[in-house]
């Protein structure tokens, strides 16, 4: 029986359909979440996806935190369940405090359309377990407030304990510090990534199916701990 991912819907979401998209291609169940609904339908795992949640008023994922879904996705965070942000989702995780940090208007204050190469730094059991250490992918970016900032003492804690998942190279698309692209929460199970994986999971429409391992990666931890149970 194929892991339920659930994939949230929020006014304003653009890449909902590619996520849950990248979720079939993986071998996985799609579920599509509703905003205005806080239950879960039993899913294993949930996917906020890229987008204008809400217009993006006030700032990108400000309102959104706030929507009845979040409310039951904050709590199955903390108990433990897989969640991936991406772009859009990943400010809403920085903004439900269900990771660190903020996302920002990008330094050259300019909107950033390209394919993007990244390292992965941090080879996690939950996202990114697909992958090889300090492999290097190909996933494009579309953000205009992509720029990841922390203070110091978070920025010195998520280095010392591998919570940067992904790091830019080969040119940092929107002045993030140290140059991180993703980052987890120190459980592992929550993160945030501003590059677009689910446009990175087909030969015909992407630069690379790079992105599919981060959704095969969390069937395969799904898989392991139903065979665990």
């Amino acid at each position: 029986m194929s892991a339920r991912i659930g994939v949230v819907t929020f006014p304003g979401s653009l890449d909902d359909g590619d996520a849950a998209r990248g979720v079939r291609l993986a071998g996985g169940e799609a579920v599509r979440l509703w905003h205005a609904d806080p239950d879960l339908h039993s899913v294993d795992a949930v996917i906020l996806p890229g987008g204008f949640s809400y217009g993006d008023y006030l700032r990108g994922g400000a309102i959104a935190r706030f929507a009845p879904v979040m409310e039951s996705i904050a709590q199955a965070a903390r108990d433990g369940m897989p969640v991936l942000g991406i772009c859009n989702g990943f400010q809403i995780l920085c903004e439900a405090h269900l990771l660190p940090g903020a996302l920002t208007r990008n330094e050259h204050l300019h909107f950033r359309n390209r394919d993007q190469w990244l390292r992965i730094e941090a080879v996690q059991p939950v996202w990114t377990n697909a992958f090889a250490a300090s492999q290097e992918v190909l996933i494009p970016v579309k953000h205009g407030e992509g720029r990841y900032v922390a203070d110091q003492r978070t920025l010195e804690e998520l280095e010392a304990n591998g919570q940067v998942v992904a790091r830019y190279i080969n040119g940092n698309p929107n002045g993030s510090l140290n140059d991180i692209a993703a980052i987890s929460n120190a459980a592992g199970n929550v993160v945030g990534i501003m590059p677009h994986p689910e446009h990175a999971v087909e030969a015909l429409t992407g630069p690379s199916i790079d992105g599919l391992a981060f959704f095969t990666s969390v069937l395969k931890h799904l898989a392991g701990a139903g065979a665990q149970a």
